[in-house]
């Protein structure tokens, strides 16, 4: 990786920006990519220093024009998972990201780009990502087949003999943080249950309508945002050659424990409330999911991984100390 500007797109977006935090820390220059009006309209935003901003619709052209690229961390895309639009998924998810990969290619430059535990649909074939085993997996939702085609033709590409130099793609499992108010029914329970919490004194949390799964039982692997830009990195500057790998803790928790710990962040006593899921979510709805890591540790990542808690209570922290600058 030379010291070229970075070029990050999702910029605007919940992870996008907490990527370009760090950069800036790193005395690192981006490129930041977006919708412009994103930029300007989200006031989780404020302060973070996105160095040249291109509008998403017009980074092609400031490529063609010459644009300096020291690596590209892909992380835009159309993230609802109640998204049906096929057509608009494949655009912008897929086509979007398969002109960015070319680029890295011709310009020999690293490629990270986020996928989705979406493809992973309800779990059947497990939650290991050996490459051999993609081909197998059943997404449950327009959205994560999006992020399953784009992974199946990046390998295809490797094995033509087109791909990047170095190249990583990583199953980015449930992350929660600081700057996803944005994301409005799209943010983690997190910060769903902190607004409820504040407003009312109680949390709300989906019915379980599976045999065996007591209400907020169901279960994911919640991962913190500063984890994932670490790892993010981790890819950058190591550089992982090539490969798809999981991005999440390793462990598994409840709906329960994500509410508890957000309770308990709040120094509030604990009081929850379960109510029906949608009919329209029921068939698309994941009730576990759980990273396998070993492969992104064999290949030498060896930072630990936050827990639930102190992710919790670090966002939280963040979340009071927003609201009490915005009264300032």
């Amino acid at each position: 990786m030379t010291d070229a500007p970075l070029l990050v797109t999702g910029a605007a977006g919940f992870i996008g920006a907490r990527f370009v935090e760090s950069a800036v820390r790193a005395g690192r220059a981006v490129v930041s990519v977006d919708a412009e009006r994103h930029f300007r309209e989200r006031p989780e935003h404020t302060g973070v220093r996105f160095g040249e901003i291109v509008d998403r619709d017009r980074l092609f052209e400031r490529i063609d024009a010459g644009l300096e690229l020291g690596g590209i961390v892909h992380l835009g895309a159309c993230t609802d998972t109640t998204e049906l639009d096929e057509a608009y998924l494949q655009r912008v998810n897929v086509q979007y990201s398969q002109r960015l990969w070319a680029i890295a290619r011709e310009r020999g430059v690293p490629f990270v780009y986020a996928s989705s535990a979406a493809t992973y649909g309800g779990g059947e074939h497990g939650f290991d990502d050996d490459e051999t085993t993609m081909p197998r997996l059943a997404p449950l939702n327009p959205y994560g087949w999006s992020k399953q085609r784009f992974d199946l033709w990046a390998l295809a590409e490797e094995r033509a003999g087109r791909a990047p130099a170095a190249w990583s793609g990583f199953k980015f499992f449930n992350v929660y943080g600081f700057g996803e108010r944005h994301k409005e029914r799209m943010s983690s329970v997190v910060l769903q249950a902190f607004d409820r919490i504040r407003t009312t004194g109680r949390a709300r949390l989906f019915m379980s309508h599976r045999d065996g799964v007591a209400h907020g039982h169901q279960a994911r692997d919640f991962v913190f945002v500063g984890d994932v830009v670490d790892v993010l990195w981790f890819a950058l500057r190591t550089p992982l050659r090539r490969g798809i790998y999981n991005l999440g803790t390793g462990r598994a928790r409840t709906f329960l424990d994500l509410a508890h710990a957000t309770f308990a962040a709040l120094a509030m006593p604990v009081d929850i409330e379960f109510v029906p899921t949608p009919e329209h979510l029921r068939a698309r709805y994941q009730y576990f999911t759980e990273a396998r890591m070993e492969r992104l540790r064999a290949a030498g990542y060896t930072a630990p991984f936050t827990s639930l808690e102190d992710g919790v209570r670090r966002y939280v922290g963040a979340l009071v100390a927003a609201e009490t600058a915005a009264r300032s």
